[in-house]
């Protein structure tokens, strides 16, 4: 059992380390980055990701700044026949561009980072994901408008897989009008 319980911090270690150096927008402008995106693409590891990816679609996210200087995210997408809402604090670290977060619902703890982001397009997003032994990688790409040029989403792929995440894990969402407009 010893080895096990070891084996499992060796992983989760190894995850962690081999994650930590994953860039940050240089310069970041958190001011910059408030305001309305489409979820565009998505890319996980996570057991989750693989059983509900066939039937995830686009979503929006409004990211708002707080009164103590971290960042409102709520996510809203669609969910059979209604719009379901998601939110989260993301609290700002040391690091522009890192924040950390914990999913009170869900119990997991949230490393993400903005690895790129021209602010009035798109933007690259990097998350870390803890709870318990299993660690998994999401990788994010939103945009201000539903469509992006096809060589930012080739980005995402690209990054996608040099997180270690295979063809199989990464997803460009489906377009829908469903909850588009519902935030």
């Amino acid at each position: 059992m010893k080895g096990l319980v070891l084996s499992f911090a060796l992983v989760a270690l190894s995850a962690l380390c081999a994650h930590g150096d994953v860039p940050v927008q240089p310069d970041f402008q958190e001011d910059k980055i408030v305001g309305k995106w489409f979820g565009i693409g998505l890319a996980s590891n996570s057991a989750w990701f693989q059983s509900k990816k066939q039937q995830m679609k686009m979503c929006t996210t409004v990211i708002t700044p707080t009164a103590d200087g971290n960042l409102d995210i709520v996510a809203t997408f669609p969910k059979l026949d209604r719009c379901e809402k998601k939110s989260m604090t993301y609290v700002k670290t040391e690091q522009p561009g890192r924040f950390v977060s914990k999913s009170p619902r869900y119990g997991s703890d949230h490393v993400i980072r903005v690895v790129e982001t021209n602010y009035d397009e798109y933007t690259l997003m990097h998350t870390i994901k803890t709870k318990g032994n299993e660690v998994n990688t999401i990788v994010s790409l939103f945009g201000r408008k539903q469509d992006l040029r096809p060589e930012l989403l080739e980005k995402f792929q690209q990054f996608a897989k040099e997180q270690g995440l295979t063809d199989d894990n990464i997803l460009v969402l489906p377009h829908t009008d469903k909850c588009m407009s519902d935030v």
